[in-house]
């Protein structure tokens, strides 16, 4: 394995640059590293695609803009003395489920999950309904007040960094949600959720196939494009590329929540944290919280907590990490689920009734 995944000093060149500018050309990426052709650069970019270094592109969405009425999305945090399975298989009755992760620990059954909410208090009535009856124990909803930022990984960087500069004054990016100001149209949010899984690599002609194929719509190539560039203008959707530092078996993945006194301090800790590390990370704030997942060699998980016991300005955390599930048995993860959309009103609202429902005839066939 480590003979298949050597990369030279160009190949991380390459990958650094796509990682850091998604939107450069072949041309740019040329000019940007030491290759002299440009089919050697896209033969390298197939080439860490099949062996699974580089993911995408993919489009990030911005939930804030998408529709008028408040739109979240959530992250939870559910404890169970059932299986998996059975769990799993209750949470895909509540529709805007998006993904199901467990969760390594040795004295509780745990899972990581996340909704898309156009109604938070009733996501949490179906929460409560589950652990009312039993399939779960317990669970804890954070709500996103933020944009996600990805961030991928130095690969000359340190893959155990130091949190030494966790606090350091620093230039901080906008990771405001925003508000809805663009009317979206039915392809804008038919071909929404094949950007943002990065369905054929979002190949506009493979999109335009598929779903003129599943929908029977008549739609041209010019009018999909139309829509991708209109939502990536308007900041709803942004193109990004994943890049993973090591092979598989050499990466563990973790989720960190932690909060400060001052949710600009917490920001800044997000950002610092492990930067220009040979990690991949993710963060973004809660109301009180902030979130910080990451993709690294267990070598940074030696010492973390210890680390970070020593920052006084940390006055809560928790910890979580994720299970290595073979062919991600238990994992669940699906596109979002946009079809309530109301072009004239321009809202997304979920029929939380229908999905409480299903989940009482579930509980009594069972």
């Amino acid at each position: 394995m480590e003979r298949f995944y050597h990369l030279t000093d160009r190949e991380k060149e390459l990958l650094n640059v796509i990682g850091t500018y998604p939107d450069a050309s072949m041309k740019e990426l040329l000019n940007h590293t030491g290759y002299k052709w440009m089919r050697t650069v896209k033969k390298k970019l197939e080439q860490f695609k099949e062996r699974d270094i580089l993911f995408g592109p993919v489009y990030v969405i911005n939930y804030g803009k998408l529709c008028k009425n408040p739109f979240h999305k959530l992250e939870c945090t559910l404890e169970t003395t059932k299986d998996y399975e059975t769990v799993t298989q209750y949470l895909k009755l509540i529709e805007p489920l998006l993904w199901t992760f467990p969760v390594l620990s040795s004295y509780r059954r745990l899972l990581q999950v996340a909704f898309l909410s156009s109604n938070d208090a009733e996501t949490k009535a179906l929460l409560q309904l589950l652990k009312d009856n039993n399939i779960i124990t317990d669970y804890t909803v954070r709500v996103w007040r933020s944009r996600k930022m990805m961030v991928n990984p130095n690969l000359y960087g340190d893959p155990n960094p130091s949190l030494d500069g966790l606090l350091d004054p620093c230039e901080l990016p906008d990771i405001s949600l925003g508000h809805h100001d663009t009317v979206w149209d039915e392809c804008d949010i038919a071909i929404l959720p094949y950007l943002q899984t990065g369905f054929k690599d979002t190949n506009l002609i493979e999109i335009l196939k598929e779903e003129n194929n599943l929908h029977s719509r008549s739609w041209k190539y010019e009018k999909i494009k139309y829509s991708r560039d209109k939502m990536v203008k308007n900041k709803l959707i942004e193109k990004k590329y994943c890049i993973t530092a090591f092979p598989p078996d050499q990466i563990t993945t973790f989720h960190l929540f932690l909060k400060t006194d001052d949710i600009t301090l917490t920001q800044r800790i997000l950002h610092n944290f492990a930067r220009g590390a040979r990690l991949y990370k993710e963060y973004l704030l809660f109301e009180e919280w902030g979130s910080v997942y990451c993709a690294c060699h267990p070598s940074f998980l030696t010492d973390l907590m210890h680390k970070l016991d020593q920052i006084d300005e940390i006055t809560g955390k928790e910890f979580y990490q994720i299970r290595s599930i073979p062919s991600g048995q238990y994992c669940c993860s699906q596109p979002p689920e946009l079809r309530y959309y109301d072009f004239d009103e321009q809202t997304l609202e979920y029929p939380y009734h229908a999905y409480k429902e299903k989940i009482k005839e579930k509980l009594e066939s069972e």
